[in-house]
């Protein structure tokens, strides 16, 4: 999403060690593109933590995408945070067109060398679209809150800190006055309902403290 800000600092970089320290073997020893998912709940640091993910394998010479969910939305910002307004009930995974994302991703393992994704401009609140380019990408990572529901995922990891835990995150990067009013926690709340129940999917979690364990 153009306008995120995303700001990788040494917790971020620690926690993508211990992934890597995991899931490095199976990447290097494979013949096929492999794909990675982070999930968790809002401000938990997904962008952060896939970001730091993708330097280190570039350090090693294997070549990331890296596919944000934030540009996977119906509506953009602006106009999703009045659709939730307007019916709460909105809140949730129908949120995202996750199909699209199945199928982008099919396509990187498929071998396609570049996709036609959504690209959501924070600041006009619009959605145009721009050409994701795998080239020589040997993995991909989607990252979103969601992201543990979608198909033929490699590995699946999840952020395990609530948005009580994140609140201090969110305040940092904050992008509108609006994310911090009392109708966002109710947001959150309901999200933290749905998301909670995906760590049983996750095949490794990244604790409060930012330890990684294996699942």
């Amino acid at each position: 999403m153009r306008g995120d800000s995303i700001v990788v600092e040494p917790h971020h970089r620690s926690a993508a060690e211990g992934i890597l320290k995991l899931v490095g073997p199976s990447i290097r020893s494979s013949d096929s593109r492999y794909v990675i998912t982070i999930s968790g709940e809002s401000g938990s640091g997904k962008s952060e933590m896939a970001t730091a993910l993708a330097e280190l394998l570039e350090e090693e010479g294997l070549a990331c995408a890296i596919l944000q969910q934030d540009d996977y939305f119906v509506y953009p910002p602006r106009s999703n945070d009045r659709a939730r307004r307007n019916d709460i009930s909105w809140v949730g995974p129908q949120e995202v067109h996750l199909d699209l994302i199945n199928r982008h991703l099919r396509a990187f393992l498929d071998g396609v060398d570049r996709v036609v994704k959504p690209l959501v401009i924070y600041d006009t609140d619009n959605i145009e679209s721009e050409t994701l380019d795998f080239g020589g990408a040997r993995v991909a990572v989607a990252e979103g809150t969601y992201t543990s529901l979608l198909e033929r995922i490699n590995t699946r990891v999840f952020i395990d800190r609530n948005y009580l835990d994140t609140r201090k995150h969110r305040e940092r990067r904050i992008r509108d006055q609006a994310e911090l009013d009392p109708f966002i926690d109710d947001v959150l709340a309901i999200e933290h309902g749905i998301i909670s129940q995906h760590k049983d999917r996750a095949d490794i979690i990244i604790h409060s403290d930012y330890s990684v364990t294996a699942a």
